[in-house]
């Protein structure tokens, strides 16, 4: 059963406008069985211009019902239905807001009829429902009422309905998971990402500009994700998903590979919706730097981040630099006077736990505590080390490598180990070079390297 509905509105956002009226068509595949239509008391003014494209006038539904008095009955028609509708978003996303402000959680499978349209009525000069009857030959009468509107849209659907029918009776089955896609962007889009890929994606306007650059290590899971929001999502993403007009691709084998090409593709188109990439450098940025105090003990300081440094680690605020250092006390058992996060005299309060030797009261040794310092800082540093990391390449046959000069990102690339033998001259042949910054400083210290096999400069092979 297919519910076929349309409503008008006083605006078009969902948060803050609301619904003047609504028709729905229940039908079977064949036929209408049942209808429902009213006008509904919006409880704010309509826009002027809103009236004159609609017809309704504040007049009109001064007394009719809220949208709370007929809610019930809206659910029980559409109970066990597919909601269809002509650019459902608009339809869909509305009718679940009334809903939400209710408390209640209206959520359905949806069918669009612009994009089955694009599908089965393929050249025709537009696809709104008005130049769409007329291309049609449909008879579209109280245009921008929501009865009139419903009927229309109601025999394109059954039109629809019967030609696909005759190739497959549960067509609506496969069709269900693209109705959330961009109305832009054509059916079998999603056909041609392989499942379970780990990289970068793209999305194109209309113009062929990249408006977003992403990574994941699924990239079809997550651009399904980004479609899949509703009124949930922000204005910025809802805007960002009317543009998309094309999506393209680029395996990276690895999720380190992935946050290195993001980061360096950002920066080089400037797209216009990707946000924290761009302003990450008016974040202020600190660095964890290895000192030696007075006793001869070492400490971690944090400090501002300066691009001539070598800090240990770098983080994006204080408090995330102190989460790091808190696990790096967890880890190696270092007392929490000596990491910069409790500057007190005598002992630390690790030491009461037991989690702290005694560094902070000298009851241990600068050189056993100074040892698993330095352990600490060879396990999470880059500084001053020349090396190779290498990770899973785009294919089986295949590696990434990640090239690291005296701390230093210098590039990565891709290298084919059926081809060519795994010597270090041709995995540092294989390097393209980018550009080292502060962003690739975070990403090198991250939780990413997990998993990647680092190769000092001297090793000759894999």
């Amino acid at each position: 059963m297919f519910a076929i509905i349309d409503i008008e509105t006083t605006g078009g956002n969902p948060e803050k406008d609301k619904i003047t009226e609504i028709a729905i068509l229940i039908f079977d595949g064949q036929k209408v069985v049942k209808t429902f239509e009213s006008l509904i008391n919006p409880q704010r003014p309509i826009p002027s211009y809103i009236s004159q494209l609609t017809g309704i006038s504040n007049e009109m539904v001064e007394n009719a019902p809220c949208f709370y008095e007929i809610a019930k009955e809206i659910v029980e028609i559409t109970e066990n239905t597919i909601f269809v509708a002509h650019n459902v978003r608009f339809d869909y996303n509305f009718v679940k807001a009334e809903f939400k402000s209710l408390g209640y959680n209206f959520t359905k499978k949806t069918l669009c009829t612009v994009r089955l349209s694009r599908k089965v009525f393929k050249g025709l000069p537009s696809y709104s429902l008005g130049k769409l009857c007329i291309s049609l030959g449909i008879e579209l009468e109280n245009r921008h009422r929501a009865m009139g509107d419903a009927k229309a849209t109601t025999i394109v659907f059954e039109k629809i309905h019967k030609t696909l029918s005759s190739i497959d009776n549960n067509w609506y089955l496969d069709e269900i998971p693209k109705t959330s896609l961009p109305s832009l962007l054509p059916n079998d889009i999603l056909d041609k990402i392989p499942e379970n890929l780990v990289g970068v994606y793209y999305f194109y306007n209309s113009d062929h500009q990249i408006v977003y650059v992403g990574k994941s290590k699924d990239i079809k899971k997550r651009i399904i994700q980004h479609f899949a929001m509703g009124i949930q999502g922000s204005r910025r993403a809802l805007q960002l998903k009317k543009e998309i007009a094309d999506i393209g691709f680029e395996p990276t084998g690895n999720e380190l590979i992935a946050l290195l090409l993001e980061s360096d593709e950002i920066k080089k188109h400037k797209p216009i919706y990707n946000i924290q990439q761009k302003k990450i450098r008016a974040i202020p940025c600190y660095g964890v730097y290895l000192k030696t105090d007075a006793d001869g003990y070492l400490n971690f300081e944090i400090e501002p981040y300066q691009e001539s440094s070598s800090p240990i680690i770098t983080a994006e605020s204080i408090s995330k630099a102190r989460e790091i250092l808190y696990k790096f006390a967890e880890k190696f058992n270092l007392c929490l006077s000596k990491i910069d996060i409790q500057k007190i005299k005598g002992p630390c309060f690790n030491y009461h736990v037991h989690q702290c030797k005694g560094a902070c009261i000298k009851a241990e040794s600068t050189s056993e505590y100074n040892e698993r310092m330095m352990l600490c800082v060879e396990k999470n540093s880059f500084n001053s080390e020349t090396f190779l990391l290498l990770g899973k390449g785009r294919e089986i046959n295949e590696i990434s490598v990640v090239k690291i000069e005296f701390g230093q990102y210098k590039g990565f690339g891709f290298m084919n180990i059926e081809s060519e033998e795994s010597t270090l001259e041709n995995m540092l042949a294989c390097v393209k070079k980018y550009a080292h910054n502060r962003d690739i400083q975070q990403i090198l210290c991250s939780i990413a390297v997990k998993g990647m096999k680092k190769v000092p400069y001297q090793s000759q092979l894999i």
